[in-house]
């Protein structure tokens, strides 16, 4: 009158197996489930007995105790509803216990018995394969999710009573498949391209070295002047995603729950842009149970801030670790979670608080306490993580105007795959694709400076009272600068174009 069905459970990222032991014995009828379930997990009790009934088969009237092992560990959401009906039928004899052996279960069950999707498949799909188990049972809206995940048999089913017909072998039920290469190369919507710009070739230039290189950018400019439209035109010309990367971006918006319908593999570059209202914990993650915030939403993506300043001073701050590291582990008392975070962040920002601060047609109206106060919001050690700083004019009524559109997107895109193949096989043997990630140690390696350029580098240097993470970065854009222009070695030309992208610190966060 025991059973034990297998199952998943997350804890960030990471997960483990599961042991559902279900054991129904002489006594007063009653469902009691222990090991740790959340509310919604307890609530399976009642959606399992409904499920069960009407899908045909005996729920017995007698003692039932489901505990989830290990006890410790939190067991959270719904997908313990199928492993827990698979247990009770095996526990009562309608279903031998050798054949529930060969399976992991993961599935919601509604009270009509159907089998409903839940979050966090790939990742718990990915948990099975670590622990070297091989065939998993999952709802048929997960499937092609579940299927991604090699050296696992998927079977997706649409009901408990199909299930049960299946370890029955009363019905066939064929392993999913699905083909990685083909969701890869599926064609999604073209977003905005750069050929709608007008004007701004400054601006083109540097969110061009910035998708090249993978650098921090920060857009100060006046209202209208076309900050979030270059924005959000960037994701347009940064490097397709490889398999490898758009398989790390699933599993965490499939812990989130944001993956869309008939769209299993997240396969275009995130664009997150949080409402300045955002909190800490909605930015970086956290919460009781840490869940995963915006910024690794935006995992190999970009994380764009618009209207940076009106950020909470405490919510900004909070960015420092993980833009400098590319993780962000958050720590509770029941444990810590690891997200990842390597992402670029792109940030805009009025020069006042009236936008007009040096625009040629209209006088601001700001007092220099009121600029000081608006722009110190932004820190210094936030700013030094911002690679590059640019300052996005007014457009002039001629470009405006004008019918020939500028280049599209598609062109720019292919230098910045170009540079970005010369900085993958820079960095074969080290784990990054962009020079935004460069080590102090492979910065010094790969970042030669020609003897010109060593010698400005040393005046500006001192003119503008770098720091040495600044002198890092400087370099670092440098590096991707010669990347562009196809040379070996950091010119003076080079390291003059970087330097001119740190001009803005001086101007508007002087000292």
């Amino acid at each position: 009158m025991l059973a034990i069905v297998k199952s998943t459970a997350l804890y960030g990222l990471n997960g483990q197996v599961v042991q559902v032991e279900v054991d129904v014995s002489n006594g007063l009828p009653c469902f009691d489930l222990v090991g740790l379930p959340d509310l919604a997990c307890r609530e399976s009790r009642d959606r399992v007995r409904a499920a069960m009934k009407n899908s045909g088969f005996e729920f017995p009237v007698r003692r039932i105790t489901v505990n989830l092992a290990p006890a410790d560990l939190r067991k959270e959401g719904p997908l313990y509803d199928l492993p827990i009906a698979v247990g009770i039928l095996a526990a009562t004899g309608q279903l031998a216990q050798s054949v529930v052996d060969r399976y992991v279960f993961l599935g919601e069950l509604s009270l009509n018995g159907q089998v409903r999707g839940v979050t966090g498949v790939l990742p718990n799909v990915l948990t099975v394969r670590e622990q070297g188990l091989q065939a998993v049972v999952v709802p048929v809206d997960n499937a092609a999710e579940a299927a991604l995940v090699k050296d696992v048999q998927v079977y997706p089913v649409r009901s408990l009573a199909e299930l049960t017909r299946f370890l029955l072998d009363q019905e066939e039920i064929s392993p999913y498949k699905v083909d990685p290469a083909v969701l890869m190369n599926q064609d999604g919507e073209n977003g905005a391209d750069m050929a709608d710009v007008r004007g701004q070739a400054a601006a083109r230039r540097a969110l061009e070295v910035a998708a090249a290189g993978g650098h921090n950018l920060l857009m100060v400019g006046t209202p209208g002047s076309g900050k979030t439209m270059l924005a959000r035109r960037l994701p347009g010309i940064l490097p397709d995603l490889t398999f490898e990367e758009a398989l790390e971006i699933t599993k965490i918006y499939s812990l989130a729950g944001f993956l869309k319908p008939g769209e299993p593999l997240v396969t275009r570059r995130p664009f997150r842009s949080p409402h300045h209202s955002a909190s800490a914990v909605g930015l970086v993650g956290g919460g009781r149970h840490p869940r995963p915030g915006e910024i690794s939403l935006a995992h190999h993506g970009i994380l764009f801030l618009d209207e940076l300043p009106e950020f909470h001073r405490d919510v900004l701050e909070a960015l420092r670790q993980p833009l400098e590291d590319g993780v962000v582990t958050i720590s509770r008392v029941s444990g810590a979670v690891t997200y990842p975070a390597s992402l670029m962040l792109v940030a805009a920002a009025n020069p006042c608080p009236c936008g007009y601060l040096g625009d040629p047609t209209r006088e601001c109206t700001c007092t220099p306490y009121q600029v000081q106060r608006y722009l110190g919001r932004i820190s210094g050690p936030l700013l030094d993580r911002i690679d590059i700083h640019l300052e996005v004019s007014r457009v002039d009524y001629e470009d405006l105007a004008r019918r020939e559109p500028g280049e599209s997107s598609a062109e720019i895109k292919k230098r910045v795959e170009k540079a970005r193949t010369l900085q993958r096989q820079r960095f074969s043997s080290a784990e990054m694709t962009c020079n935004a990630r460069m080590t102090p140690a492979q910065v010094r390696r790969y970042c030669s400076l020609s003897r010109e350029a060593r010698s400005l580098f040393s005046s500006v240097f001192r003119q503008l009272n770098l720091s040495a993470r600044s002198h890092d970065r400087l370099l670092k854009v440098a590096r991707t600068i010669a990347d562009l222009d196809g040379s070996e070695i950091i010119e003076s030309a080079h390291l003059a174009e970087a330097v001119q992208y740190r001009s803005l610190e001086a101007r508007y966060w002087p000292g």
